[in-house]
């Protein structure tokens, strides 16, 4: 599959076009941008602008440099990206703003520290492409025990299980920092995390809309000397789990406040099985505090069901407009007219 060009005049800087990317037919190849969000990246970005560009010859690559200190906007330029800046610090802020400002028909998504697999990025876009998916995770393969720590692993699994759990199991390598997208995916994705949570986003906004995905292995290695990991283990372990439970309370009320109702009835009915008890026994009730309390309780825990009833509706009529607005959108491969027409 041979990747076409965009058109460079429209930006001095190989810009966004005022127009969307064309409409591609079944035979055309697409417009591919590579998009790398960095900070502090300086002994690491070169080698990624130069592997995705041999990659990926006829694609732009775009550097989106997040407030770094160092000289990783001069070596990105040297190197042969498109530099861009995003004030706003975090991941999910810089993501936000590259899938705003980009226009293209496949988009690869990959961090800048030198870690993934440029090769296996034309194998990603062709089977994004030629299989019409909204997504291709790269799931990362590794011996290298630095690369991809323990602690990382388990905790990619712990998060990744818990997600796979609640929304389906499709994808088994979460937090991956390399993906290749459609631009139905990219335009029809809120993009509401700021920081490294934006990944699990990713993943929930696929199978929410049961978007057709796929996932391939890709080698993972250790950074290069002089880079240095931005991920802190605890903290943004924490900030994932809490987006999971948002996500859950978001895209799944009914389940998330029918489980708050079974806590709080569970624990009325303990509180007042004692009471009750007296009372069939003696006609008194002598722990009124207790009674006040479980009754309190029960009716907290209707509450809360009732309020998993109504935004469940809520949620389903969320769930139609995004739809709705995803299917606004050309597939990959396929142009509009020709799918009407079932050829």
């Amino acid at each position: 599959m041979t990747l076409s060009t965009i058109d460079r005049t429209a930006d001095p800087q190989f810009g966004r076009s005022s127009a969307p990317a064309k409409e591609q037919g079944p035979d055309t190849a697409p417009v591919v941008a590579v998009l790398i969000p960095c900070y502090n990246e300086e002994a690491a970005i070169a080698a990624v602008v130069q592997d995705f560009r041999r990659a990926l010859p006829d694609a732009i690559v775009y550097v989106y440099d997040n407030n770094s200190s160092d000289r990783t906007v001069e070596v990105a330029k040297a190197a042969g990206a498109v530099v861009r800046h995003e004030p706003l610090q975090g991941k999910g802020n810089v993501m936000r703003r590259m899938f705003s400002d980009i226009e293209a028909d496949v988009y690869v998504l990959v961090d800048g520290d030198d870690t993934y697999h440029a090769p296996s990025a034309p194998l990603m876009v062709k089977r994004l492409w030629e299989d019409q998916l909204d997504m291709v995770n790269g799931a990362r393969v590794t011996e290298i025990v630095k690369a991809y720590r323990p602690g990382h692993r388990f905790g990619n699994r712990l998060l990744t299980g818990m997600v796979a759990l609640i929304f389906g199991n499709r994808i088994h390598d979460m937090l991956s920092g390399y993906r290749v997208f459609s631009r139905r995916f990219i335009k029809s994705f809120p993009a509401l995390a700021s920081g490294f949570e934006t990944e699990t986003e990713l993943t929930v906004h696929a199978l929410e809309l049961n978007m057709p995905i796929a996932e391939i292995k890709a080698p993972y290695k250790d950074r290069p000397p002089g880079s240095h990991s931005k991920l802190n283990t605890i903290r943004d372990g924490v900030r994932i789990l809490r987006t999971i439970v948002t996500l859950v309370k978001e895209e799944r009320p009914l389940p998330f406040f029918l489980a708050i109702f079974a806590v709080l009835a569970a624990a009325s009915v303990i509180l007042a099985w004692p009471v009750v008890a007296t009372y069939l026994q003696t006609g008194l009730v002598p722990r009124l505090p207790t009674a006040v309390l479980s009754t309190g309780l029960m009716l907290l825990g209707f509450l809360s069901l009732t309020c998993g009833l109504i935004l469940d509706t809520v949620t389903l009529g969320r769930r139609e407009a995004k739809r709705m607005r995803y299917l606004s959108i050309p597939a990959p491969g396929v142009h509009p007219a020709r799918k009407a027409a079932g050829s």
